[in-house]
């Protein structure tokens, strides 16, 4: 009776990524449903420019728009989409990818392709950081300073994650930070701290294990001062989604908090770098965002937990693995050649 079709736009950051653009429109056209979707793709063509072009296409009450980049292309199409009844879709195809694996979105594009094809939306939370949205983490310390230093390399995945986190850890101070978590004041020496609406900052680096996207609350992990001979212990966890369990970690929940430092720097989200003063909101937005997500993935509360329980252990059998070996052995062998320059 009603065979209007739903309108869909599909953003492509050509610039980002690791999978070859071209080939992944042209998977969309072989697998995309046309029965269902009006399909239009669209190249964005400077930094930023995907804020606008969702923004259009929420006004002009787009089904959804789908962002098909790294985890910045996904963060700038989803502030845009917020609080608007057109949904996210993801087609991950970046280094990270953290709110696609926090969503259980398949890392291969034809499957991501097939999810869209299957509509299930999902409302979630989001993040702020004083006006900036984030989706996945935010943070000061030495995991702001990072980002900065990972977004220079050349390469990227755990490994460059850990080797970088090693080299600039050794000159690194911790700062001091006086933190205000509903209503509380506490103070903490801190190496990280990093706020969580999804599980992991991507490339399954876990900083905040527990969290969910629709529990109205941030995760926060605080990483104390630590010896660097802990270092590949505490990258191993963080790799394993036990850091949490680290005596140098404490974690708690909130629904807001304010973070004041001494000076003004650098702080993250969703793993841009951005400049901030001496003083920092963050707080969660409740069920803000609509994303299309697969169908495996149910939204209803108890039975999203008793999934996400299972999944930790899964996930935690399968992160025991060759790979994390490696990195372990690795991050050993990089500590001992940097302590014997």
């Amino acid at each position: 009776m009603n065979n209007v079709k739903r309108k869909i736009a599909f953003v492509v950051n050509p610039k980002s990524g690791v999978f070859g653009k071209e080939q992944i429109v042209r998977w969309i056209g072989e697998r995309i449903d046309k029965q269902q979707y009006d399909v239009e793709i669209i190249y964005t063509k400077w930094a930023g420019h995907a804020v606008g072009i969702a923004k259009e296409k929420a006004a002009e009450n787009y089904f959804a728009v789908v962002a098909i980049g790294g985890d910045g292309t996904i963060n700038e199409v989803a502030r845009s989409l917020v609080h608007t009844d057109t949904a996210l879709g993801i087609i991950p195809c970046g280094s990270g990818n953290g709110l696609a694996r926090h969503l259980k979105i398949a890392l291969d594009v034809k499957k991501a392709i097939d999810s869209i094809n299957e509509a299930r939306l999902e409302t979630i939370d989001y993040g702020m950081i004083n006006d900036n949205p984030f989706f996945c983490t935010c943070g000061v310390g030495f995991d702001a300073f990072i980002s900065m230093k990972f977004a220079e390399a050349g390469k990227r995945g755990p490994l460059t994650y850990i080797e970088k986190t090693i080299r600039e850890s050794i000159n690194y101070a911790p700062e001091t930070y006086e933190m205000e978590i509903d209503g509380q004041r506490k103070s903490y020496k801190a190496f990280v701290i990093a706020c969580g609406n999804a599980s992991q900052y991507g490339n399954n680096a876990y900083i905040t294990p527990r969290a969910s996207l629709n529990d109205g609350l941030l995760d926060v992990t605080i990483i104390e001062p630590f010896n660097m001979l802990e270092a590949p212990s505490l990258s191993f966890q963080l790799f394993n989604k036990t850091i949490d369990k680290d005596s140098h970690v404490k974690t708690l929940r909130c629904s807001s908090l304010h973070i004041r430092r001494s000076k003004p720097g650098v702080a993250h989200f969703d793993g841009d770098p951005i400049m901030l003063g001496e003083n920092i909101e963050v707080k969660i937005v409740k069920q803000g965002l609509k994303v299309i997500v697969p169908s495996s993935k149910n939204s209803s509360g108890l039975l999203t937990r008793a999934q996400d329980y299972l999944d930790e252990i899964d996930a935690f059998i399968d992160q025991v693995s060759r790979q994390n070996k490696v990195i372990l052995i690795k991050g050993k062998k990089q500590v001992k050649k940097i302590l014997s320059q």
